[in-house]
C-alpha cells in the first residue's frame, strides 16, 4: 500500500513557511514521521528519532553536540524525550532568518507543551494529527470550507461518496490507525492488543507514573464503555478500583496522549445553570471499539451502543476536518439544567453553528427545534441541521439541513 495523502499537508507546509519550528503532536502511531518524511523527500532534511537510547543520550546531555551531529533543517521525532533540547533550538532560531527549520513531533502533550510554549514563544506553531478519517483514507478531498451552509454541502456532496451505513460502521469498527488498512480481523485485534499494552502502558508508565497496570487497563476499558457520555468519575472509580482524584488524573493523562478526547461544555456568562462536566470520546473509533470487543462490525452496529459510536465518530471527523482547516473552530455542547441538549456547537468565525448527531437516515426535523436555546442567549447563528446517515442533503429550513455524514 502506497503512501496515502494527509489533509493536514497544506496547512503544515503553509506553517513550514511561515515558523521557524513547526511541532505537530497526537497520539502513537498516527502517521506524523510518515508524513513529515514523505514532506521532506528530496528536501536534503536530516532525520533523527528520540526513540533511539545513544540519540536521546546525547540530545539530553550536549544539544549543542547534538546539532553539530544533527544539523538543521532537521525532522526531530519525539522531541518530548529531550526537554532540553529547546533552549538550543530557541538559540539557533534567534541566530537564522530561515523558516522551517526544525519539524518536530510529539506524542506527550501536556508537560512537552509546557516546554514548547515557555522556551519557544513566537517561534512555534503547534499543529494536531490524528488517525486517518474516513475520508482521508477514501482518498476524497474537499476544496471548500466546512460552514453548514446548503452550496458548501452541495459542493462537497458532488465530490463524495454516497452515505452507506455498512460502510461506515466497516471504518468505526476498523478504526483509523493507518497499519490497520491492510490488517484482517485478526491481525487489527492482535495489533490494538499490542497498541494498548505497549505503548500506552509504556507512556502511562514513563509519564503519569502509574504503576497498577491492571487497575489501568480496567478504567480503559470503562472509558471505552462510556463514548459519547458525560465523565461520571464515580462510575470510572468504581469500575477501576481507584479514586475519584486518580481517576480525574488518569484522563487528564489519557488526553494528553491523545487517546481520549474530551468535548467541553459551552460555557456563557449570559446563560446560567449550564452543564460543567465534560463528555468523553475516543480519538481513534478503532481502539475504542477493541477495548469494548465487539468482534464485527456487525454486531457493533446492531448493538446497543450503535448511537454512541456514531456519535464518536462525527465528533472525531469534525476535529479533524477543522484541525487542517484554513479557519479553525471550536467544539462544544450544549446542555442547560432543563436537560435541553443539542450535540455540538461548532463556534468559527462570530457564529456558533448547531449539530444534532442522528444515526437514522430520516431523522425528525423537529430535532432543529433545540436550537432555539441560541436565540434566547442572543447568540449569532450560523447554519447547522442534524448530521445522520441520509443519502442527500436535504434543506430543513432556511439555516438547517439533514446532512450525510460523509460530508465533514
Amino acid at each position: 500500500m502506497g503512501y496515502i495523502h494527509r489533509g493536514m499537508e497544506r496547512k503544515f507546509i503553509h506553517m513550514s513557511s511561515f515558523f521557524k519550528v513547526v511541532l505537530v503532536t497526537g497520539a502513537r502511531q498516527v502517521g506524523k514521521t510518515t508524513m513529515l518524511r514523505h514532506l521532506a523527500e528530496g528536501e536534503g532534511r536530516s532525520y533523527v528519532t528520540l526513540d533511539n537510547a545513544a540519540a536521546r543520550e546525547l540530545a539530553k546531555a550536549d544539544p549543542v553536540l547534538f546539532f553539530q551531529t544533527y544539523k538543521p533543517p532537521i525532522i526531530i521525532d519525539e522531541v518530548q524525550y529531550a526537554p532540553e533540547l529547546f533552549g538550543q533550538i530557541k538559540l539557533i532560531c534567534d541566530e537564522s532568518d530561515e523558516t522551517g527549520l526544525f519539524w518536530l513531533t510529539g506524542s506527550q502533550k501536556f508537560e512537552m507543551m509546557k516546554n514548547v510554549s515557555e522556551t519557544l514563544a513566537g517561534r512555534v506553531c503547534i499543529l494536531e494529527l490524528h488517525s486517518f478519517s474516513k475520508n482521508e483514507s477514501e482518498g476524497v478531498v474537499f476544496d471548500n470550507e466546512l460552514d453548514f451552509s446548503l452550496p458548501c454541502l452541495q459542493a462537497r456532496y458532488a465530490r463524495a461518496p454516497k452515505t452507506d451505513a455498512v460502510s461506515v460502521f466497516e471504518y468505526i469498527w476498523q478504526g483509523g490507525m493507518p497499519q490497520v488498512f491492510r490488517a484482517d480481523a485478526e491481525q487489527r485485534h492482535e495489533y490494538y492488543s499490542s497498541y494498548a499494552n505497549t505503548y500506552i502502558m509504556r507512556d502511562v508508565a514513563e509519564l503519569g507514573g502509574v504503576r497498577d497496570v491492571l487497575s489501568f487497563r480496567r478504567f480503559l476499558a470503562a472509558c471505552a464503555a462510556l463514548v459519547s457520555e458525560q465523565i461520571n468519575y464515580k462510575t470510572l472509580a468504581e469500575a477501576a478500583e481507584i479514586s475519584q482524584p486518580t481517576a480525574k488524573a488518569w484522563l487528564r493523562l489519557l488526553e494528553g496522549l491523545g487517546i481520549i478526547y474530551l468535548l467541553r461544555p459551552y460555557a456563557n456568562n449570559a446563560l446560567k445553570r449550564l452543564a460543567k462536566t465534560p463528555k468523553l470520546y475516543f480519538c481513534d473509533t478503532g481502539l475504542a471499539v477493541h477495548l469494548s470487543m465487539w468482534p464485527t462490525p456487525e454486531t457493533l452496529m446492531s448493538g446497543p451502543a450503535a448511537g454512541h459510536y456514531f456519535e464518536n465518530f462525527v465528533v472525531m471527523e469534525l476535529l479533524k476536518n477543522y484541525a487542517w482547516s484554513q479557519e479553525g473552530a471550536s467544539l462544544a455542547y450544549y446542555r442547560d439544567s432543563n436537560a435541553k441538549e443539542v450535540d455540538i456547537f461548532v463556534e468559527r468565525g462570530n457564529f456558533i453553528h448547531p449539530l444534532e448527531i442522528k444515526k437514522a437516515a430520516s431523522p425528525s426535523r423537529r430535532e432543529v427545534k433545540k436550537f432555539d436555546v441560541l436565540g434566547k442567549a442572543s447568540m449569532e447563528q450560523g447554519c447547522g441541521g442534524v448530521i445522520c446517515m441520509c443519502e442527500d442533503v436535504v434543506p430543513i429550513d432556511a439555516k438547517n439541513c439533514f446532512i450525510p455524514c460523509t460530508l465533514i
